[in-house]
């Protein structure tokens, strides 16, 4: 096989250096190495902002690799613990318990199983583009703000609103401590030399900006012994815990069923949505969504079973794994070898990372979470879908993640349905003899006040005929309206309204 283009070599045989069950493995072997150092310092970030081991971090990327990047569905796209997540876990952590987090994700690992097997995923693509942009826009805020305080050491407020009202209270305590601006500066130069990084050679860009800037921290907080806090390291085997009986009866609980389906719908949304987008990164083999799916249950439920964190196709380690050249699903099996070898051999390491790094990568990555240049964008062109954007990140910083994402939702639903509600009259009026009014689109109870008000503006004194045959839709209220509008509309003496309805 030729290696630019895939095409048989003239003489017939094949390439040298290539093996002919994995004809692509330099290049997977060499993206696997790519994804493993990008997923590294994000396993262990999220796993800490989420409140629990950082190696249940590691854990979860390791199955991302090892069982979901086995199977069918998408072949390049990298799943792991993801920053989207990490605010939901984090209160459901601090709501039911660790020991109920794996019953979450083991649950949402089940349902998106079946999902996949009655071939539901490609419904996903259904949903409003701006309701899931809101909901990692109102993640992003939510994240950033609450990451701010693990920069400067000190511990978050529970909810968004008090995170986002307990900023200037925490500047003004640590402008006031040494530790504190200690701290700070840490989180602050790591969320530079990401800000930076891309805009460095392409020699020095082979090593992943995230990568580099926990180094750095890690290399400055040994260096000149800065009084900051560390990963506290627990042991691979050790952070396991696999779900009890005691937590299985959480599923009793109305809150962590709401939470079970607020993770089914933002895993599911978020993985899918990515596979779009690396799809559009590459010209191989297209997602099979229904598959993927499946894929992302059966690491989700693995995951449940060792009280891991939940899991989702992540953008940034598809688009590294793309970018470095993988070609096949090799590449993220293998950067799941490199985390569960790391994990195995090297634990010890995790305790030298300096908290305020790992904080610095998440305020990063809860930016770019933040679609600004989308939201102009649908200003300009969109203003309905940009209110639905706006409203649903407004709504999980204020009230939750799971209810915003509701109310966003129904905002999406009551303006296509008012979209979808569109009537047109037009009126014929010659100054004399009947009155002429056509009447086309969608006649809803949405319409109603409006229908109404034009139809009573028409001469009471003169016959008038209204054609209803333009209408593709005449719901009952609208039917009963017209109606009873027809009936009362004509004075004494004229001749009453004519009134010609669709055919059913």
């Amino acid at each position: 096989m030729s290696a630019a283009t895939g095409t048989p070599a003239a003489d017939g045989g094949t390439n040298p250096g290539r093996h002919p069950r994995f004809p692509f493995l330099r290049q997977d072997f060499a993206a696997s190495l790519v994804v493993f150092l990008v997923a590294l310092p994000l396993c262990v970030g999220v796993a800490v902002a989420s409140g629990v081991p950082a190696e249940l971090g590691l854990i979860t990327g390791i199955v991302g690799g090892l069982v979901t990047g086995l199977l069918p569905g998408s072949s390049l796209q990298v799943s792991g613990p993801a920053a989207g997540l990490t605010v939901l876990v984090f209160e459901a952590v601090r709501e039911y318990g660790l020991a109920v987090l794996g019953v979450i994700v083991l649950a949402t690992g089940l349902i998106q199983l079946a999902m996949g097997a009655m071939k539901l995923g490609r419904y996903f693509r259904a949903i409003s583009v701006a309701v899931v942009e809101g909901m990692l826009a109102g993640i992003g805020l939510v994240l950033i703000a609450g990451q701010l305080y693990s920069v400067a050491g000190a511990e978050a407020p529970a909810s968004g609103l008090d995170k986002l009202a307990g900023l200037p209270g925490l500047v003004a305590d640590s402008a006031g401590s040494t530790t504190a601006l200690t701290s700070f500066g840490l989180g602050a130069a790591t969320v530079a030399v990401l800000v930076l990084w891309k805009h460095l050679p392409a020699k020095v860009r082979t090593v992943p900006g995230a990568l580099a800037a926990v180094a750095l921290a890690t290399l400055a907080t040994l260096a000149f012994d800065l009084p900051v806090a560390t990963v506290e390291v627990r042991g691979l085997l050790d952070s396991i815990q696999l779900p009890g009986l005691e937590a299985v009866g959480g599923l009793a609980s109305v809150g962590v069923l709401g939470t079970i389906l607020a993770f089914v719908l933002i895993a599911s949304a978020e993985s899918l949505f990515s596979a779009a987008a690396v799809d559009r990164l590459h010209d191989g083999p297209r997602t099979q969504y229904d598959k993927e799916l499946m894929a992302q249950g059966a690491g989700n439920t693995v995951c449940g079973l060792l009280g891991a964190l939940p899991m989702t196709a992540v953008i940034v380690r598809s688009s590294a794994n793309v970018s470095a050249g993988a070609r096949t699903k090799a590449s993220r099996v293998l950067h799941g070898v490199w985390l569960l070898l790391f994990a195995a051999l090297l634990p010890s390491v995790l305790a030298y990372i300096p908290l305020p790094a790992l904080a610095g990568i998440l305020v990063h990555a809860g930016w770019k979470l933040i679609p600004l240049r989308s939201i102009a964008a649908l200003w300009r062109g969109h203003r309905g879908e940009a209110l639905i954007l706006v409203v649903t990140a407004v709504s999980i910083v204020a009230v939750n993640m799971f209810e915003g994402v509701l109310i966003g939702l129904a905002l999406a639903v009551a303006k296509t349905a008012w979209e979808a509600s569109h009537i047109k009259l037009e009126v014929i009026d010659k100054g004399a003899g009947p009155v002429q009014a056509y009447l086309s689109g969608n006649a809803t109870f949405l319409r109603l006040p409006k229908i109404l008000d034009d139809l009573e503006a028409l001469p009471k004194d003169r016959p008038v005929t209204v054609d209803l045959s333009g209408l593709h839709h005449l719901d009952h209220a609208c039917r009963t309206a017209l109606e009873n509008w027809s009936q009362r509309h004509s004075e004494k003496g004229t001749e009453p309204v004519k009134v010609t309805t669709p055919a059913p």
